[in-house]
């Protein structure tokens, strides 16, 4: 069965990328407080609506009326750099001395480093684009501050660059070297601010109307989705009586420490299956799942054959998407491997035996 199963996988040529909401939204048509809608929500769902980029905002917008509505973001008292993107800032590529400014709260890349620096200036910028089957990049010749940057990436490739390893720092110094940009301040899609979802996830996709947060009268600390605006964001007081939206993970971390294949069986009849990460998207959400763990991995649903020598997902997916810290799997004299993530450090995948007894990720929805 496993043999017949790898024969199948290996007759596909390509590996499609899909666009995947990781959640699914409810629109709650009753007014509350930010708080009491926060608590209407994980008791009856996940938590207050976070959103990871414009994939989920367009199927949240499905759902709402047009007017103030509830999301679950909230100031907080900490300012941390991350990705317009939505990708949390791990790797870091400062020059000298950088972060310096209190009030320079975006970034910019010169000379393969970065710095802050005000996100009122007009400079060029970088696009990310899953067009662009070449470098994925896209420079703009164009003047514009961070935040018009960043809504003219949105609207005609995918998002202002992200920066998430070395590698990708070095692929983007050679981008602007043979664009002859050498020397130039350009925006990347860094940024830093103090707000948080309400589920804690690392989600750092923002989609603020033009001149918001401002904070008015130091008393807006919640944010909403603003009617009359596209879906845009604003900040409010967080006493305000609005509708909300609630959301439902896709994914579920399940804190009982069971062998692959008893975690396996544990999914299947619970839930829908053991998780598949085929695509950035859904590693990402993984990262939040895992944060919770009791275990140092967690098991994916993640299967090596020696037969033929391929790791491959149980739901069956194609295993296009990777993000290995180390596969030892080609040791087939030892136990049957099976991939978990790591829940600490990175949150990369490695090979275990399928015996280890580990926490393990649910998928609560067909694919």
């Amino acid at each position: 069965m496993e043999q017949t199963l790898y024969f199948i996988l290996l007759l596909i040529a390509l590996c499609s990328v899909s666009e995947c909401v990781q959640r699914q939204y409810h629109f709650i048509n009753v007014t509350k407080t930010w708080t009491e809608a926060q608590r209407y929500c994980r008791e009856n769902y996940t938590d207050l609506a976070t959103v990871d980029d414009m994939n989920d905002m367009n199927e949240l917008n499905k759902s709402v009326n047009d007017g103030h509505v509830w999301i679950g973001l909230e100031r907080t008292s900490v300012d941390k750099w991350q990705w317009s993107s939505g990708d949390p800032a791990l790797y870091q590529n400062w020059g000298s001395g950088q972060p310096d400014g209190r009030d320079e709260r975006c970034a910019i890349m010169r000379d393969g480093q970065w710095h802050d620096f005000p996100c009122s200036s007009s400079l060029t910028f970088i696009c990310s684009s899953s067009n662009n089957t070449n470098t994925g990049l896209i420079f703009v010749n164009q003047g514009k501050n961070w935040r018009e940057a960043q809504s003219y990436c949105r609207q005609n490739h995918t998002d202002l660059v992200s920066v998430r390893n070395q590698n990708e720092s070095q692929q983007l110094q050679k981008f602007i070297n043979e664009s002859h940009l050498s020397g130039s301040r350009v925006w990347i899609g860094l940024f830093r601010d103090s707000w948080q979802w309400s589920d804690q996830s690392n989600s750092s996709f923002r989609y603020w109307k033009s001149d918001e947060p401002n904070n008015f009268q130091s008393n807006e600390n919640c944010g909403e989705i603003f009617p009359n605006a596209q879906g845009q964001w604003n900040d409010i007081s967080c006493d305000n009586q609005f509708p909300f939206v609630c959301h439902e993970d896709k994914l579920i971390l399940i804190k009982e420490k069971l062998t692959w294949s008893e975690a396996l069986r544990y999914c299947r009849q619970n839930h829908v299956d053991l998780v598949s990460v085929h695509s950035e998207e859904i590693q990402r959400e993984v990262m939040n799942v895992v944060k919770q763990a009791s275990t140092e991995a967690v098991w994916l649903g993640l299967r090596h054959s020696c037969t033929v020598g391929l790791w491959f997902w149980v739901s069956g997916q194609t295993v296009c998407y990777q993000n290995w810290a180390f596969d030892d799997s080609e040791n087939c004299d030892s136990a049957v491997r099976s991939g978990a993530v790591q829940s600490g450090e990175n949150q990369r995948w490695i090979s275990r035996p399928e015996t280890d007894r580990l926490n393990f990720i649910c998928s609560r929805y067909e694919e």
